[in-house]
């Protein structure tokens, strides 16, 4: 078996706790590059994505702090739209502070609980 990377093992031992404790809500599952941001909300249950949004569109400007909160706001509105209200945060292997923090943020002011 090949060794895991830091981060491999860090998403894992994310992702693994995030399932025990889930109770059945919707994972808000969250991917950085150095040049976008993308958010999903995924229901593991079904295994299909109910919303998504990035900073792939044409009014979104790359991998800066006020774009993933505009990316925020975005999976938040269109998870009202798919009638999603209360979702389990997904940081993947990603830290919690930065751009992941900002998309947090935006996503809690835009109505989504978690």
């Amino acid at each position: 078996m090949a060794k895991l990377s830091l981060f491999d093992r860090r998403r894992r031992r994310v992702r693994t706790a995030l399932k025990s404790r889930a109770g059945g809500k919707p994972r808000l599952s969250v991917h950085r590059t150095g040049r976008h941001i993308y958010a999903q909300i995924i229901d593991d249950a079904a295994g299909r994505t109910l919303a998504a949004a990035s900073t792939l569109g044409a009014d979104n400007t790359g991998a800066t702090v006020d774009a993933a909160s505009k990316v925020g706001k975005d999976i938040a509105e269109a998870a009202k739209k798919a009638g999603v209200t209360t979702v389990v945060f997904d940081r993947g292997g990603f830290l919690f502070h930065g751009r992941v923090k900002a998309l947090a943020d935006a996503a809690r002011e835009g109505g989504l609980e978690f």
